[in-house]
């Protein structure tokens, strides 16, 4: 029980430790609010997309000395106007325009991140650096965070209607395109502040696995909203822990905690889980050849 509390209290005697939860807990708190909508609307490749195209923005701000998440924005909502542009003008499917925008943009932020100096290790936006986050950045993510959250709690029922039924939403008088513009915005905001924790590689993975793992262990929406809040955090608190004590990197950690529930989630789900599965058709072979 001592070592237990050790192991507890120890990683909270440095300030960098006490940060790095904060931004953890917070940008695991709103990706899994966010990822709930885009696993049920399917938009986890949008999501991906968003999450990577943000990469030249960050690194432009850096060059012109604005935040961070200025840049990282602005590239967000030019990655989903460009999209839809490509989607509108010409024969491709959706899939095909995402990975044209997404990988383009990417690319050109690797590029960039090649070809400026700088005494800051522009790398840590690919993987994240919540180890090294300073007051300033704390006070982005929260009122960033704030501001998400409190659009999806204003709006959470068009949101959910809209995912689930946008012919409804539009026949009760929703504009379904607006919704979508607005989840849309949510996105940017939410990779903005994920940015923080995991950098751009991972965070396509707490918009997506927080929201899928709470999928499979519940059909009820605002269940599900709790169950991936709850895993997420949980993943959060645990990664940035475990992070510190084994010497890994934070992010990817994190990441691997959410990928951890969702493992034990597709296993053991109730209802749906494949063990659960496996054991139904073994029991249903059984009967079959013990009929006559």
């Amino acid at each position: 029980m001592n070592d237990l509390l050790i192991w507890l209290v120890e990683p909270l005697q440095f300030g960098f430790m006490r940060r790095a939860l904060l931004v953890s807990v917070v940008a695991a708190l709103v990706c899994a609010v966010l990822s709930c909508w885009v696993t049920l609307i399917g938009w986890s490749l949008l999501g991906d997309a968003v999450s990577h195209a943000v990469l030249p923005g960050v690194v432009l701000a850096y060059v012109f000395g604005m935040p961070f998440s200025v840049g990282a924005f602005l590239f967000g909502g030019l990655a989903v106007a460009m999209i839809g542009a490509v989607r509108g003008t010409t024969r491709l499917k959706g899939d095909a325009a995402i990975g044209v925008v997404f990988t383009g943009l990417f690319a050109l932020g690797v590029v960039l991140i090649s070809r400026i100096p700088s005494q800051v290790d522009l790398n840590h936006i690919l993987f994240g650096n919540v180890l090294g986050v300073t007051d300033g950045d704390i006070a982005q993510v929260l009122v960033i965070s704030a501001i998400t959250l409190g659009i999806a709690l204003l709006r959470r029922r068009d949101l959910t209607l809209y995912a689930f039924d946008p012919t409804h939403a539009h026949a009760i008088g929703l504009r379904p395109k607006r919704i979508g513009a607005l989840l849309l915005t949510m996105l940017a905001l939410t990779v903005v502040v994920a940015l923080q924790a995991v950098g751009v590689i991972l965070v396509t993975a707490m918009l997506i696995t927080p929201g899928a793992t709470a999928f499979l262990l519940t059909r009820r929406f605002p269940r599900m909203l709790a169950t991936a809040s709850a895993l997420s955090v949980g993943s959060g608190i645990a990664g940035t822990y475990l992070s510190f004590h084994l010497d890994t990197s934070t992010g990817g950690m994190i990441v691997l905690c959410q990928a951890a529930l969702f493992l034990l989630a597709y296993l053991f789900a109730p209802g749906q889980g494949l063990v659960r599965e496996l054991l139904r058709r073994r029991t249903r072979r059984a009967a079959a050849a013990a009929a006559p």
